[in-house]
C-alpha cells in the first residue's frame, strides 16, 4: 500500500494521524512527510528497530536468536537525527549473517526526543517473557524506562495471536508496577481484511515458500487497517490505551524537512570559483570537440569561426542557466569521475536520456553525442522554470563499477557520497507465475495463463488482434453467403 493510499484510508476513517514505522529503515519517512499533510493527516515518523536478544540460558539451539523489536518515534528533528544514527549503527555494526540490530546499551546517548513503544510480544520484554525469563523481562523494561524517561509506552496489540492473549496480563501488571502508560497499536500489513490471502501469497513469494507450509512467516487476517471505531471497540476495556494514541500524536508533531541538494565544492585551481572553473574547462573542451568531430577537413579560419558560432552561443546559453541554478559543481564532479574512469580503462557509456541534449556535457566529455547535429533540446534536461537536480544516466562497466564508487568516496569523502535504493515491482506475468508457484499449481497451467496476459497490460495488443480476427471472420461469412 502506497503512502498516498494510507492517507486516503486515514481520511476515510477520520484519523488525524498515522505512524509510518518501516522495519529497520525509514524509506517511507520523507514520502509520508510530503504526501500526508496535504491530505490533512499528520505523519508520525518512526522505525521498528531490531534489538539484540540473548536467548534463554537453557537454550541448546546454536542458531542466532531472533532479535526483539522496539518502535521508536521522532518527536523533533533532534529525535529524527538520533533515529538515523541508530538505524545506521544497526546496519553498519551487525554481522552480515544476522538481521541488522543494536543492543539496548547502544541506545545510550541517542534516545533524546524519541518516544519508545515496547514492541508488544516481539519486543525485548515480550521475547524474554516467551523464554520464561520474567526477571530478565523486568530488567529490560527498567533499562528502557531509564533511557526513555517519560517517553516509554507499554504496547498492547490484539490481532488474534495466542501469545498476545497469554502475555497481555503480564504486560499490564508490569506497566502498572513501573507506572508506564499503555498504548493500543495495530500493526498494518494490508488495507482490508479481504486482502489477507493476497498478502499471505506475497510473503511466500518473498520468502521462497509455499502457502501450504506451516513453518514460515504468517500473519493473521487482523493485520489490516482498522478504523477508529474498530480500535475503540477492540480496546473498550482499556480506554486509556486508546487515549494515549492521541497523546503520542500530539507529542510527535514533526515531519521530515526537505533540504536543497548538498554537493562537495570543486574547483580546478586556487582562488577560482566553481562558475569560473566550469566556464574555463567547458570552453577548452568544446574547442577540442569541434576539432575532433565537427570541422573535418575545413582549414579556413573564417569558415571554422562560422561553424563554431552556434556551438559557442549554445554553450554560453547553457552555462548561464547552469550557473544561475547553482549547478556548476555538479557538472564538474560528474566530469571528474567520468574522466578518471576513462583514464583508468573503465568502460563508460556515451550517456543516455535528456542529458545528451547539453553542449556543456558534450564539451566536458560527460556525454559523447553532439546535440546540435541531432537537434536535441537542452531544456528537456535543465529548465529554470522547473527547478530540479540535473540527472545524467551514466553506464559503467559492472565489473569495475566499485572502483569508480571508491574513487569518488576517497576524493570527496565517504560522508559525502550516498547510494540509492531501487524498488522493484512485480509485473503482471511474473505475478501470475509466482502466485502459481506458491499455490503449487501445475506449471503448464500457470504458463498458459501467464501467456494470455499482454506484455504491457496498459496497452494490450491482444484486443486489436481479436478485433482484426473478428473482422476477418465476418468477411469470410459474407463471402460464403454471397457464393451460397
Amino acid at each position: 500500500m502506497q503512502v498516498k493510499e494510507i492517507g486516503k484510508h486515514c481520511v476515510g476513517n477520520k484519523m488525524p494521524a498515522v505512524a509510518i514505522t518501516d522495519t529497520n529503515n525509514m524509506f517511507g519517512a520523507l514520502d509520508a512527510s510530503l504526501n500526508l499533510p496535504p491530505q490533512g493527516v499528520q505523519p508520525i515518523i518512526g522505525c521498528t528497530l531490531a534489538i539484540r536478544h540473548e536467548a534463554a540460558s537453557d537454550n541448546t539451539n546454536h542458531k542466532l536468536p531472533e532479535p526483539g523489536w522496539l518502535v521508536l518515534l521522532a518527536q523533533t528533528n533532534k529525535g529524527y537525527e538520533n533515529l538515523m544514527v541508530l538505524v545506521s549503527k544497526a546496519h553498519l555494526d551487525s554481522d552480515p549473517s544476522e538481521t541488522p540490530q543494536i543492543s539496548i546499551d547502544d541506545l545510550s546517548g541517542y534516545t533524546g526526543d524519541l518516544i519508545c513503544l515496547t514492541g508488544g510480544v516481539n519486543g525485548p520484554v515480550g521475547k524474554s517473557l516467551q523464554d520464561g525469563e520474567v526477571e530478565k523481562a523486568e530488567e529490560s523494561l527498567k533499562n528502557l524506562n531509564s533511557v526513555f524517561a517519560g517517553r516509554l509506552y507499554m504496547e498492547i496489540a490484539r490481532q488474534g495471536l495466542k501469545v498476545q492473549d497469554e502475555l497481555e496480563s503480564t504486560f499490564l501488571d508490569l506497566a502498572y508496577k513501573y507506572d508506564i502508560p499503555l498504548v493500543a497499536t495495530n500493526q498494518v500489513f494490508f488495507p482490508t481484511r479481504k486482502m489477507y490471502e493476497a498478502h499471505d501469497a506475497l510473503l511466500c513469494i518473498a520468502g521462497g515458500n509455499y502457502v501450504e507450509q506451516t513453518d514460515r512467516r504468517k500473519e493473521t487476517p487482523e493485520h489490516y487497517f482498522k478504523s477508529t471505531d474498530e480500535m475503540i471497540k477492540l480496546f473498550d476495556d482499556l480506554p486509556e490505551a486508546i487515549d494515549n494514541t492521541v497523546v503520542i500524536a500530539q507529542r510527535c508533531a514533526f515531519k521530515v524537512p526537505t533540504i536543497d541538494p548538498i554537493l562537495p565544492k570543486f574547483t580546478i585551481g586556487e582562488g577560482m570559483s566553481e562558475a569560473d572553473s566550469l566556464r574555463k574547462v567547458t570552453s577548452e573542451g568544446l574547442k577540442g570537440r569541434l576539432v575532433a568531430h565537427v570541422y573535418g577537413d575545413e582549414k579556413d579560419e573564417d569558415k571554422r569561426k562560422e561553424i563554431a558560432k552556434p556551438y559557442f552561443d549554445r554553450m554560453e546559453y547553457e552555462l548561464d542557466i547552469i550557473i544561475n541554478m547553482d549547478f556548476p559543481g555538479y557538472f564538474l564532479i560528474v566530469m571528474d569521475f567520468i574522466q578518471w574512469s576513462k583514464d583508468n580503462d573503465i568502460p563508460v557509456g556515451p550517456g543516455r536520456g535528456s542529458g545528451a541534449g547539453s553542449v556543456v556535457a558534450w564539451a566536458l566529455k560527460i556525454t559523447d553525442l553532439d546535440p546540435l547535429q541531432f537537434g536535441l533540446l537542452f531544456e528537456r534536461f535543465l529548465n529554470p522554470e522547473r527547478v530540479s537536480m540535473p540527472d545524467f544516466d551514466i553506464d559503467f562497466c559492472q565489473d569495475k563499477r566499485e572502483l569508480v564508487i571508491k574513487y569518488v568516496q576517497d576524493k570527496y569523502g565517504h560522508d559525502q557520497v550516498a547510494q540509492i535504493i531501487t524498488f522493484g515491482k512485480l509485473q503482471a506475468r511474473a505475478v501470475v507465475r509466482d502466485v502459481g508457484r506458491v499455490l503449487q499449481m501445475p506449471y503448464g497451467q500457470v504458463d498458459r495463463l501467464s501467456k494470455l496476459i499482454p506484455s504491457n497490460p496498459a496497452n494490450p495488443a491482444y484486443p486489436k488482434r481479436l478485433k482484426a480476427r473478428k473482422n476477418y471472420a465476418k468477411k469470410l461469412i459474407m463471402m460464403q453467403t454471397r457464393h451460397g
